[in-house]
Order: structure tokens, then C-alpha cells, then sequence
């Protein structure tokens, strides 16, 4: 079972509403305490944004619908026809989100439709962090409180620290420079959290930490060549630091920095954040800034590598089963 986020079902208000009712009503995604965020989330949020993250979608919304469903699913196809290619049988894969449709508990039903006994979940977040990959294993005891016959369950918690993982980032970001040449800096821009929850023991930004490390000695890139930052802040408590937007407006005024490359390296398929906030928003920031040239390098999305990467994984921590 793969596992993402999520994504509206169309790029429309009603839809966007459902979708961050789910999403925002998560105590994963956020704590504060539940009625006064309750009054927050309906009173205000859920009556202002639909209609303004509505329009975001309809500016990256493309024919096979949402970017995120769309290669969430050639992913899942990609991922079947691997593993059947190199276990020889055929191992079913199917798609979930942890927020909208196909839920989880609708891919476990598709699972055991088709048979499965033992299931290994994929979060398809390379970094664990408790308001992603906890809120995949919460929804997945969620689907089997009432099942009276559980199957056996393998949960991956992250991958990150995977050499081939690692190695496909570089070769993604050296193909880009070997077509398009090189920048002054690359900037991996993750998704961020709140400070209070790596403070309260969230491992997430030290995780991204270590991967932009990794990606980057890869590229054999010295540290002025090179930084990691966090995005998708909002509200008035601190986030984890860099921001993205600031170190952007910052490197636009620095006259000997005039290109800059992004990835998001927290990213298994591009998205909203992607496509709209960091590839054009943020193209925005250090343009104005002063900054001549600016490139977003895309996720891994349904690449061969990531796609080994995942077959590869599956099959290693599968292997008792197999």
C-alpha cells in the first residue's frame, strides 16, 4: 500500500472545503487544543481559504486532473509491474491518501479483494515526521478497529537515509544541470513544521537536514554551493528555520548569487506546494529581490530510479514474506 497525502477531488471550492476539513481536522497536522481549533477551522478557515487554494488548483490542475493523483498512480502501475518483473509473481499494489479518496481504508479493501494477507505500507514520505508518516499508521489502525481478522502488517517509517534514494536525487538534479547548466546555489527546500514539534521531539528537520547533506555530497558540492531551507509556514508561531521565502529574498540581493535551483527533496510526486507555491511563488521572491534566474528542479515523481528505489525497498523489508 502506497500511501500520500492527498489532493481535492476537482479544483473547486466545495471540494478544496472537504479536503481541508479532513486534512486540518487531523491533531496530527494540528495541535492546538480541539474546540478552540474547531471554532478556528470552521468559524474563519474553512469560510475564507476553499475558495482562494481553489484557484491555486486550477492553475496546476491538468487533464489527467490533479498533478499529485496523476502520478500517484503511475507510480502505483510503475511500482506493480517491477515488483512483478523481479519477484517473478505478481505482488498487488494499490494507492491510498491519508486524506480524501482513495482512503486507506479503501486500499486495504482493495487488498484484500485481490487476496492479501500480509500487507507492507509505504508512506511515501522519505523523511518520518509525526504529522505525516504517524498520521499514515494512525489512519491505518483507524481502518482495522473493527476488523476481526487482521493481516500482518509491515510499516516502513522512512527511507532518507537509502544510498539509491540519495544517489536518484543527485542524478535528478545532474541531469537537470547537464541540459540546463549549473547555479550559483541549489537550495532543498522542505516541507517545514512548527518549531514546538521538533522541540517536543519530532526528528523531521534533523532527517532533512542529513538528506540535503547527503544529495549534496553526491553533487560534491562544498557548503557555499548549497543550502537547506523550510516552506508552507503559516500562522504567527515560529517554524523551523531557514525559511524559504527569506533566504530566496535574501540570496536575490547577494549581487555574486545570480541563479538558484530548488528541489524538494520531502517530495515523492509533485504538487500543490510544488508546482504552485515553490515554482512559482518562489520565483517570484528572488526575482524581485534582485536574483536573474531561477529553476525548480521536479520530484522524483514516476522516474525509473525512484521507481527501483521503492521496488527495491519493498522487497528487501518483504523478504521474510517472500
Amino acid at each position: 500500500m502506497l500511501v500520500n497525502l492527498g489532493t481535492p477531488e476537482n479544483p473547486d471550492a466545495a471540494s478544496v472545503r472537504k479536503y481541508l476539513a479532513q486534512f486540518l481536522s487531523d491533531p496530527r497536522v494540528i495541535r492546538v487544543p480541539r474546540l478552540l481549533w474547531w471554532l478556528i477551522l470552521h468559524g474563519i478557515i474553512l469560510r475564507v481559504r476553499p475558495a482562494k487554494v481553489a484557484r491555486l488548483y486550477q492553475t496546476i490542475w491538468t487533464d489527467e486532473g490533479s498533478p499529485l493523483m496523476a502520478i500517484s498512480r503511475r507510480q502505483q502501475a510503475a511500482l506493480q509491474t517491477r515488483l512483478t518483473a523481479l519477484h517473478g509473481s505478481e505482488i498487488p499494489v494499490e494507492l491510498a491518501m491519508s486524506y480524501g479518496e482513495p482512503s486507506i481504508t479503501t486500499a486495504g479493501r482493495a487488498l484484500a479483494n485481490r487476496g492479501a494477507r500480509r500487507i507492507l505500507v509505504l508512506p511515501l514520505y522519505p523523511q518520518y515526521s509525526s504529522s505525516t508518516t504517524a498520521a499514515v499508521f494512525d489512519g491505518l489502525a483507524n481502518a482495522l478497529q473493527r476488523c476481526p481478522d487482521l493481516p500482518e502488517i509491515l510499516f516502513i517509517r522512512d527511507y532518507w537515509q537509502r544510498d539509491d534514494y540519495l544517489q536518484a536525487l543527485a542524478d535528478s538534479v545532474q541531469t537537470f544541470w547537464d541540459e540546463h547548466g549549473r547555479p550559483d546555489r541549489l537550495l532543498m527546500s522542505f516541507h517545514g513544521i512548527p518549531q514546538r514539534y521538533e522541540d517536543s521531539g519530532d526528528p523531521y528537520p534533523s532527517l532533512c537536514r542529513q538528506t540535503a547533506a547527503g544529495v549534496a555530497a553526491k553533487l560534491g558540492l562544498d557548503e557555499q554551493q548549497w543550502s537547506e531551507s523550510f516552506q508552507s509556514r503559516f500562522g504567527r508561531e515560529e517554524w523551523v528555520k531557514p525559511y524559504t521565502d527569506e533566504l530566496l529574498q535574501t540570496w536575490g540581493q547577494d549581487d555574486a548569487i545570480n541563479r538558484v535551483d530548488v528541489l524538494c527533496p520531502a517530495f515523492a510526486a509533485d504538487c500543490l506546494e510544488t508546482l504552485e507555491e515553490i515554482e512559482e511563488q518562489n520565483k517570484v521572491v528572488f526575482l524581485e529581490a534582485g536574483g536573474k534566474q531561477y529553476h525548480y528542479i521536479p520530484c522524483l515523481n514516476d522516474q525509473p530510479a525512484h521507481i527501483e528505489v521503492f521496488a527495491n525497498l519493498v522487497l528487501e523489508r518483504a523478504k521474510a514474506w517472500l
